[in-house]
């Protein structure tokens, strides 16, 4: 046996470690879109996967997998349990690898481990707001072993049935994104549907933190299609140039679909275009060229935009799309394979229909999507319900807006000014100091600019409340100034909302729209002296707001 390639080890090992940096990217796309108050419960939900299948996988995942075939062609038998039993490199013609394949067994089982940790943590993002955490984590174990386990025998061992019959998936459009996608479809009838979908539609809490992390799977996509020929050659540039020319194409026609359809492009449209490309490229990635993959990613985005209609059709709450991305996506990709296939980039492929092989492989892909579609189907709803049975899958319909209060107790942002306040606990900061010469104001009292006159205690006050537009209003400064000028003693600015005869039309991502009955608005509360009272009105008119929604209220300053 040839000593183990350190370049091709080396190569190996770095797409490993791409393709675990693709989970925390899952982590942040995914919870970029869903609600406040539900980001660390979605973040979490993915994360958990790297602890849980990594040792699923060592104990037997890996064993039914790779280890030597059972005699049926749809497991490993378990010679390789916990890993106790390591044989020297890979075996020949595994997935892609032929004879000349000479790296660690070690680095092998870590790069397929990242494979099996990511698949089921894409199910996430269409269970948002639904997942009791720890039913969620039982089923990830159980679903690693039973379902993963098997599929990626079937296909990327050389005795699995699949990979005997011909069937092709170069980095898991069947494995990763077929499976999962029909797991979806299973787990969604097991928790149902959020409360009032889709009569609601709930918008992003980030979309900076989606856009950080569809960065990150594309980036780590490198890794997933570069690394699964297990060598550092042409091959492996082939299919990582395959793989950034298919999102890229995917995105400018999902862009172009989103123009002509709602009338904007938009960023979230981008990635969500550039998404489907890679997974709809990672079954063909090592077997087409360059134009082909700009084909096959053209198509994507165009197929998978107008699969983001699927779920209503099927009645499937699907939160954020995993079905037309990744389910889609996978599926098109691998019947693509069928019509573009080249054994001019791979001899170890098979040529299409396109290049003249015939309809053969495409009729193998068939096969491949149908079985792997059933299989995953069936034994996932299986689990799913079994966990509800046992201990829960899906929250109760009141924590589905709190799962971050009601699973962790705790929120992922703090940005009101009530959090931001010092409380027992923490560490209290040490008063700024007066400028020389000035005493300190006294706590409690309203700063006033100097020169400007301030009403002694006790003196008889007026408090004007207006609600003014936000974009009249823009500049802080301004408005400062012109009420102080209007003879204002104090004045504070909130949030506020008023109700809408007409509710106004938000555009959410993905093309979706929501009509928002409460509309936003600047609060603004002056404190001025009964003489000043009419030039204050004056001023808040000349600014927007209505008088209908003015209030002057009569005060007293209170006695420091």
């Amino acid at each position: 046996m040839s000593a183990p390639n350190a370049g091709d080890t080396a190569w190996v090992l770095v797409c490993a470690g791409l393709v675990l940096f693709m989970t925390p990217g899952l982590a942040a796309f995914y919870g970029g879109m869903v609600r406040t108050r539900n980001v660390l419960a979605m973040l979490q939900q993915n994360m958990i996967a790297l602890g849980v299948v990594s040792l699923t996988w060592v104990l037997v995942g890996y064993t039914i997998a790779f280890g030597d075939d059972a005699g049926s062609g749809l497991f490993g038998n378990l010679e390789l349990f916990g890993l106790t039993d390591l044989k020297v490199p890979p075996a020949p013609n595994l997935h892609v690898i032929d004879g000349r394949i000479t790296i660690p067994t070690l680095a092998f089982v870590l790069f397929q481990m990242m494979f099996a940790v990511i698949t089921p943590a894409l199910v996430t993002g269409a269970t948002a707001g639904r997942l009791r955490f720890g039913g969620w984590v039982l089923f990830l174990a159980v679903w690693s072993i039973v379902v993963y386990a098997p599929i990626a025998h079937w296909l990327w061992h050389p005795g699995g049935w699949l990979a005997k019959f011909g069937t092709q998936d170069w980095a898991g459009g069947l494995v990763v994104h077929a499976s999962a996608g029909a797991a979806v479809l299973a787990v969604l009838l097991v928790v149902g549907r959020r409360r009032d979908w889709p009569h609601t539609a709930a918008p992003p809490n980030s979309i900076p933190l989606t856009i950080v992390g569809a960065g990150i799977l594309w980036f780590g996509w490198f890794g997933f299609n570069g690394g699964d020929g297990l060598q550092a050659n042409g091959l492996a540039a082939q299919a990582v140039l395959n793989t950034h020319l298919a999102a890229a194409a995917a995105m400018l026609v999902w862009l172009a679909l989103e123009r002509v359809t709602d009338g904007h492009s938009t960023v979230v449209g981008a990635v969500s275009g550039a998404v489907a490309g890679l997974a709809t490229v990672t079954p063909t990635a090592g077997y087409v060229n360059a134009a082909s993959a700009v084909a096959i990613g053209a198509l994507a985005g165009l197929v998978c935009h107008f699969a983001l209609k699927l779920k209503y059709v099927l009645r499937l709450d699907d939160a954020l799309d995993v079905l037309a991305v990744h389910f889609v996506g996978g599926m098109l990709g691998t019947l693509l394979l069928g019509l573009f296939g080249n054994r001019g980039v791979n001899p170890l492929g098979a040529d299409g229909l396109f290049l003249g092989g015939g309809g053969g492989l495409l009729w193998r892909q068939l096969v491949g999507v149908v079985s792997v579609v059933a299989f995953s189907f069936v034994l996932t709803w299986l689990i799913a319900a079994g966990v509800q049975a046992l201990i829960g899958l899906r929250v109760p319909p009141a924590d589905q807006e709190r799962l971050d209060q009601a699973q962790q107790g705790a929120d992922a942002y703090h940005l009101g000014g009530v959090t931001s306040l010092t409380a027992p606990g923490a560490p209290r900061r040490r008063a700024a100091a007066a400028p020389a010469g000035e005493p300190a104001a006294p706590p409690g009292e309203p700063s006033v600019p100097p020169g400007e006159p301030a009403a002694p205690p006790g003196q008889r006050v007026r408090v004007v409340t207006a609600l003014l537009e936000p974009d009249p209003a823009a500049n802080s400064a301004d408005l400062r100034d012109a009420l102080l000028r209007a003879g204002a003693i104090s004045v504070i600015v909130s949030d506020a909302a008023v109700a809408t005869t007409t509710p106004q039309a938000s555009l959410l991502p993905r093309g979706y729209w929501q009509d928002q009955p409460l509309s936003a608005r600047l609060r603004v509360t002056v404190l001025v002296g009964t003489d000043g009272v009419g030039a204050v009105l004056d001023e808040l008119d000349r600014m927007g707001a209505r008088r209908s929604d003015t209030f002057v209220q009569e005060a007293e300053r209170v006695q420091s």
